[in-house]
């Protein structure tokens, strides 16, 4: 999250950046405009040239690390949280993926995704910029659907985003930064520099800039089960996406002098309408039958939920219980109640993965249970 914050705060004040330069009211040769600002008790004015300068200063600042610490960091926290823990976090024992199935499925859709996208790039498509993005909503969806139907709820989504993540990094390694290097080895060697890699380089920085939202929100998604518990997930993550570049693009807009409200508007309604479709519904109907009491509701509790969530947990690979929430005792369980009916019976996101298989008649024994708990 922090290189994360470092890389988009980049993208969102270079495309701001490019959005304001205007004509340089001393012409100067070579220039394409300037933008004069003021921040933190100092004035700066930035210069663009429209291909390159002359000669290039001895320091050059490239901006890629920001990008690739991302991507990296990401990489690890996949392979240590998701990978090494694939039968708890990656995979849904009712799909009947195994584990190294999983991850097969996880790094083929990194690969895909960077060359599909890659793909589409290089093709007429990029000309027609609405087209372009229909089809990429598209595409994106599809993998959504499929990976609901492969691997585990929550790790459909991180996949999703770790897919548009490799996409932007890879963008910044493949193209970015490629380009830029070949820019500055043409005038080291007398040549002028090739304008239309820079026009290739701006494209791609141009789409990352528009997928950081709804990547932002892939990458703290676990901490709301309404999204990627819900029936139609993928359908959610598809208008999560819309709702993000709509409000980029208004911003982006806004920076070119052109106020398109409506298109903001819309974003807020499509919020807030996933807001209603995905709330858990309070009077989810439940068996009348199941648990009386507190040492009823802790039998399952013991058998689906203590191998995790206990003061020494026995599932392979679990030091702590999660989140610290520990079932040790009949007053803790009967203080945890609501909590246990909503991830249990509502969101249905626990036990992760249903990994100790916790059957359909205990989920509305515990409901049965925790209603009358109420």
């Amino acid at each position: 999250m922090i290189v994360g914050i470092a890389w988009i705060g980049t993208s969102f004040y270079f495309n701001w950046l490019n959005d304001q330069l205007r004509p340089p009211e001393t012409p100067a040769e070579g220039v394409g405009g300037e933008v004069w600002s003021v921040h933190g008790g100092g004035f700066y004015r930035v210069t663009k040239f429209t291909v390159a300068p002359e000669t290039l200063p001895k320091r050059l600042h490239w901006f890629k690390w920001e990008a690739y610490s991302t991507w990296l960091s990401g990489m690890v926290l996949l392979v240590l949280v998701y990978y090494l823990n694939a039968d708890l976090y990656l995979v849904d024992p009712a799909t009947g993926v195994t584990a190294t199935a999983g991850i097969a499925i996880s790094l083929g859709v990194l690969v895909l995704g960077w060359l599909g996208y890659d793909l589409l790039c290089r093709s007429p498509l990029v000309n027609r910029p609405t087209l372009f993005a229909l089809i990429g909503l598209a595409l994106v969806s599809a993998v959504a659907y499929g990976l609901s139907l492969w691997l585990s709820e929550r790790a459909s989504y991180l996949m999703v985003g770790a897919m548009v993540g490799t996409i932007m990094a890879a963008n910044v390694f493949f193209v970015i930064i490629p380009s830029q290097r070949a820019m500055v080895d043409a005038m080291a060697a007398g040549r002028d520099p090739d304008a239309q890699r820079g026009k290739e380089a701006a494209l791609r920085s141009r789409h990352n800039n528009y997928l950081t939202l709804p990547v932002l929100f892939i990458m703290v998604s676990n901490h709301y089960p309404m999204t990627y518990a819900h029936a139609y997930n993928w359908a959610v993550l598809a208008c999560l996406f819309i709702a993000g570049v709509a409000v980029r693009h208004f911003f982006n807009r806004k920076n070119q002098e052109q106020r398109l409200w409506w298109l903001l508007a819309g974003a807020v309604l499509v919020l807030l309408a996933l807001a209603i479709v995905t709330q858990p519904s309070a009077s989810r109907p439940v068996s009348a039958a199941g648990p009386q009491d507190t040492m009823d509701a802790s039998s399952i509790i013991e058998r689906r939920c203590r191998v995790c969530h206990s003061a020494a947990p026995t599932y392979p690979g679990i030091a702590f219980a999660p989140a610290g929430i520990m079932f040790d005792t009949r007053e803790g369980i009967r203080a945890l109640a609501p909590r246990i009916y909503t991830v249990t019976v509502v969101s249905r996101t626990m036990p992760l993965g249903n990994v100790t298989g916790m059957t359909e008649e205990e989920r509305a024994a515990l409901g049965a249970w925790a209603e009358r708990d109420r």
